[in-house]
């Protein structure tokens, strides 16, 4: 008893939207999580007096800097 090729294709179809559903989820889950970490690190960052906050900002860049330099050569 086999079964017919439009089955198939929509088992087939079913499985891929499944799949897709899940890796959307996957997505939102992880985007949220992100999106709540830069949160923290903005109200930490606002916390700080402003000589200590342009010290770690100005820290900050200076490591991005180094990085970018660096993958470039």
């Amino acid at each position: 008893m086999s079964m017919s090729p439009r089955v198939i294709r929509a088992l087939l179809l079913a499985a891929a939207a499944a799949a897709l559903a899940f890796a959307a989820s996957q997505f939102r889950e992880k985007h949220q999580e992100a999106a709540l970490t830069v949160q923290n690190i903005h109200d930490q960052l606002d916390a700080l007096d402003p000589v200590t906050r342009a010290a770690v900002v100005t820290r900050l860049t200076s490591d991005e800097v180094k990085k970018a330099r660096h993958h470039g050569q």
